[in-house]
């Protein structure tokens, strides 16, 4: 067995224990992630990923560019899959499903799995159009069943004040924070379990992130939200569970306060710490 292997199986065993450190027993998870590797054609770029999601927590994943957290969020809605010569192999589970499963109808995962992404992404329609589209993809035509959920998930997101006599105007012409609490209003429109959140505040300013951070604190009570994050502090802040990647691996999982206060991996350490990153 070469020294890369040997070293593989060590941390892939320490991973396993690292995961159980903090974690509650009675706590149900969304997610459940075993032996997770992923491959854009030949190239590697997780390896031997396992670690259990909370129902009703912030994950934060956290680490240095390029170390695979985001192809890891999009794994756990298939959206990875759009990439042809993506391959995987080991097991997720969202709420005891596998979702590799032939059976498991991708439509259906993203449907309870939404996603908001790094830069706001409004259709090019109007406010209510844009909260209205996937209710309607899902054959809800009624406009006063409509209106309610629109109203609904706008408040959600905590931006109905801001528009609500606006909603037949062009989203396009809302601010950049106001462009992406619509964007998370329109995936809570589909009622989901889950948000998936990919540095959704990288592109905002610091007023904006303020509001969506604060958003994030009251939709976890409804919501399990996973969030990829460059910013170490707003982990700290949001956070109830901390993941560390680096080069493809999960280094480190632990509650926040005890992965940012006392790392168990010397690695861990030297990132939050801005020894490398």
């Amino acid at each position: 067995m070469t020294t890369i292997v040997k070293e593989r199986n060590r941390q892939k065993q320490e991973n396993r224990n690292l995961q159980k450190r903090g974690l509650d027993e009675t706590m149900n998870n969304v997610f459940e992630v075993k032996d997770l590797n992923l491959w854009y054609g030949n190239d590697q770029a997780l390896y031997e990923v396992s670690m259990d999601v909370p129902e009703n927590k912030v994950t934060a994943i956290i680490g240095p560019s390029g170390c695979g957290k985001s192809t890891y969020l999009k794994t756990l809605n298939r959206m990875v899959e759009m990439v042809p010569i993506v391959k995987t192999s080991g097991s997720i589970k969202y709420k005891g499903q596998e979702i590799f499963n032939g059976k498991y109808r991708v439509e259906d995962l993203r449907t309870k799995v939404g996603m908001v992404f790094q830069k706001p992404n409004p259709f090019p329609k109007s406010i209510y159009d844009n909260i209205a589209y996937g209710p309607r993809i899902h054959g809800i035509k009624k406009k006063a069943e409509l209106d309610k959920i629109v109203e609904k998930s706008l408040r959600g997101a905590a931006i109905w004040d801001e528009v609500k006599d606006r909603l037949n105007e062009n989203a396009f012409g809302l601010s950049g924070g106001q462009q992406q609490r619509i964007c998370i209003a329109r995936a809570l429109a589909i009622e989901p379990d889950v948000i998936l959140m990919d540095e959704p505040t990288s592109a905002l300013d610091p007023i904006s992130t303020a509001k969506v951070e604060d958003l994030v604190q009251e939709l976890k009570k409804n919501y399990s939200i996973i969030i990829v994050t460059h910013n170490m502090q707003q982990a700290a802040r949001i956070s109830d569970k901390t993941a560390f990647f680096l080069n493809g691996e999960m280094v480190e999982f632990a509650e926040t306060d005890d992965l940012f206060s006392n790392p168990k991996d010397k690695r861990t350490e030297d990132y939050i710490t801005g020894r490398f990153g």
